[in-house]
């Protein structure tokens, strides 16, 4: 059976860092990788948005992501993985537990910004730090 790894994955450098060792120990994985992005759409930016506008914000959103998880597909496809794509709208830590619970993945790889510290993540708490303790599968911090 070949295990499920779910990959999640935004535009900062922790998560090209995470792709990079990914590639870097791709004899330690699975060939068969589901890369995530999730659109914030519970960030307070979107709460100044006019309403007549958010469908093209949306849009915009979603094209951007698009191309986003693109480009990382084709890197990890250049180093022989094959490739999932989801894109979703949400709060990405809830989104990523949920979705790696609903699907049954057996492994999360994510990546921890830095610079957060143990303050604000205690304070704000942490997207990688979220989903280490509400899924129900392994997860690796890179």
């Amino acid at each position: 059976m070949i295990p499920k790894i779910l990959v999640p994955f935004d535009d900062s450098p922790t998560a090209q860092r995470t792709l990079d060792t990914i590639i870097e120990l791709r004899e330690r994985f699975s060939k068969n990788l589901t890369l995530l992005y999730v659109i914030n759409s519970n960030h307070p930016a979107y709460s100044l948005i006019p309403l007549v506008q958010m469908e093209t914000v949306k849009d915009n959103a979603t094209k951007a992501g698009h191309l986003l998880l693109q480009r990382a597909e084709n890197k990890l496809q250049a180093a022989g993985f094959e490739t999932e794509v989801f894109l979703e709208f949400g709060e990405p830590r809830n989104t990523i537990s949920h979705i790696a619970n609903e699907q049954d993945f057996q492994l999360v790889v994510i990546g921890r910004h830095e610079g957060g510290g143990e303050i604000r993540d205690v304070l704000f708490g942490s997207v990688a730090n979220h989903v280490l303790h509400n899924v129900k599968c392994p997860v690796l911090l890179f």
